[in-house]
């Protein structure tokens, strides 16, 4: 028999109330008895995870393969990387450089451009490949604590399988979603271990890195509950708070406080509201929780066939879990916008739910669910090699026709909703306003356009651009609308200043370009800053 590690405590023991055993060397589970399955770990550690990590390195870097074949992938990389270039030509963020974003990653697009040049993704594509790994490393962790070896291994690996079980869009993009789940993973995983001065850390960079980040918090309270001393419960809390709340406070002093809290906080109402194209909002909610209920259908069938077996169901998912699932599923609804990648957040806490049912059910299950998982991860990496690049494509042919029609330092203002025309034509933007959204509160599910136009514009951001403008008008602008409801027909200041001072040159793809006529150059101001 292996030497125990404390022989005063039996392994079968329960543990006092507050003070959960170290699971790793017990042979049952803080929720119930473990499936006899392997021996209970040992100081072997070392040996497991030199198998493990490099398992599960060559998953996470197969299944995201796909996102190194382009140079964008979403919009919001491109926001990220003009924001970038912007704030290393001397811009300073909620200021002169704006998004409704946190700022750590505006500030990692900045820190990987000044290290490997602003002209590629690839080191962020690196960046993600790693986090996701990470993720993968927290979670397997989390298992083996709770539940021994092999269930350290199983989450790890159906993680790694089921991360990219998106639309490719969504989860190949090096953007907020994905940076986001290492620091909410550490969080839970340091909460299981008690060290709430780390799990409130890394609350705090999970909501700096996206607001909804913060969910996670929920979870990592319901442990320090159920599992802190009872004398030393509030001692804990405060820890936590403050470990928690000085981040973010750093990271508001480090830009400008009142810009910090609008944008990131106040500002954001006219976008979160539920008004707008219900229909298509709910079509879109309904289309990406569909693929992601495919892709983890290896851990939704088993938590399924748990959950329908009480004999099976007793004891075997911790309320932890269920609190974690809970509020990532409330934060997808933030904004009643439900875009893929709002759904990664709820990947971590499924993962976890189908493990634990997984080692309630015969071996087989587990190897039918890490065989359902592979091929799903097959299907959708190959989705992200075939899928059609449509809107690159337009985005570059634009990018390009500006590029011949200006010189590197003449100002220019695309009129739409894809930023990264802005990086692919090397040229500065005439406004921080990066998206006609900003201006206008057009939004994924306002395709009706009764909430788009001027007086539904984020608050106060008109006064500034009609000043940008005037101060020094772009030398060409480009209507990329095509039709959208933020068009220039919606937008009569914009119109005015489209017929008084500029004139159409060439249309590409439906986007019109108006260059700025020589005598309305030679006036300076007026128009739209009248």
């Amino acid at each position: 028999m292996p030497a125990e590690s404390s022989p005063s405590v039996r392994a079968d023991a329960p543990s006092p109330r507050g003070v959960p055993l170290p699971a790793p060397r017990r042979a049952d589970g803080p929720d119930g008895p473990e499936r006899p399955d392997g021996p209970p770990a040992h100081p072997g550690r070392r040996r497991y995870w030199a198998r493990l990590l490099p398992l599960l390195a060559g998953i996470v870097l197969v299944a995201r393969l796909p996102s190194f074949l382009r140079p964008l992938w979403n919009p919001d990389e491109g926001y990220l990387a003009v924001q970038a270039r912007m704030l290393a030509a001397g811009g300073s963020l909620y200021e002169t450089v704006v998004d409704r974003k946190p700022p750590l990653m505006p500030w990692l697009y900045q820190g990987a451009f000044a290290l490997f040049g602003d002209d590629s993704l690839w080191p962020l594509r690196v960046l993600a490949v790693l986090a996701q790994l990470l993720t993968a490393v927290l979670l397997a962790s989390l298992a083996r604590r709770r539940w021994g070896d092999p269930a350290g291994r199983t989450a790890g690996v159906l993680y790694a399988l089921v991360s990219i079980g998106l639309n490719p869009e969504d989860t190949q993009a090096a953007s907020f979603g994905v940076f986001m789940l290492p620091a909410t993973a550490a969080a839970v995983w340091s909460a299981d271990r008690a060290r709430w001065g780390t799990a409130g850390l890394m609350v705090a960079v999970a909501a700096l890195t996206k607001q909804t980040g913060a969910a996670v918090l929920l979870p990592v309270l319901w442990l320090l509950w159920r599992h802190g001393l009872p004398g030393k419960r509030w001692r804990a809390l405060l820890r936590l708070a403050c470990c928690a709340a000085a981040p973010v406070a750093a990271a508001a002093l480090l830009t400008d406080p009142r810009g910090f809290l609008f944008w990131t906080v106040t500002g954001s109402a006219g976008y979160a509201s539920p008004d707008g194209s219900v229909l298509h909002v709910l079509s879109r909610a309904a289309g990406n929780a569909g693929l992601l209920a495919a892709a983890c259908a290896g851990l939704l069938v088993p938590l399924a066939a748990v959950l329908c077996r009480r004999a099976l169901r007793a004891g075997a998912l911790t309320g932890d879990l269920w609190v974690w699932t809970a509020s990532s599923a409330l934060a997808v609804t933030t904004g009643f916008h439900f875009f893929g990648h709002y759904f990664l957040q709820l990947i971590p806490p499924l993962v976890l739910l189908g493990t634990a049912a997984l080692r309630r059910l015969p071996r087989p299950w587990t190897h039918g669910a890490v065989l359902v998982s592979a091929a799903s991860c097959l299907a959708f990496a190959g989705w992200g090699v075939l899928a059609p690049s449509g809107e690159l494509d337009h985005a570059r042919r634009l990018a390009e026709r500006v590029e011949r029609r200006t010189a590197p330092s003449d100002r220019v203002l695309f009129w739409g909703m894809h930023p990264e025309q802005y990086w692919f034509a090397g040229r500065p933007p005439a406004t921080r306003y990066l998206t006609a959204g900003l201006l206008t509160n057009y939004s994924g599910g306002r395709e009706d356009g009764r909430l788009v136009g001027p007086r539904n514009a984020v608050p106060g951001s008109w006064p500034v651009f009609r000043r940008e403008l005037a101060s020094a008008p772009p030398e060409l602008i480009v209507d990329d609308s095509r039709g959208k409801p933020y068009g220039p027909a919606r937008v009569p200041e914009l119109r005015e200043l489209l017929r008084e001072r500029y004139e159409p040159v060439e249309r590409v793809d439906g986007a019109v370009l108006y260059v700025l006529r020589g005598d309305a150059a030679s006036r300076g101001g007026g128009g739209a800053g009248g």
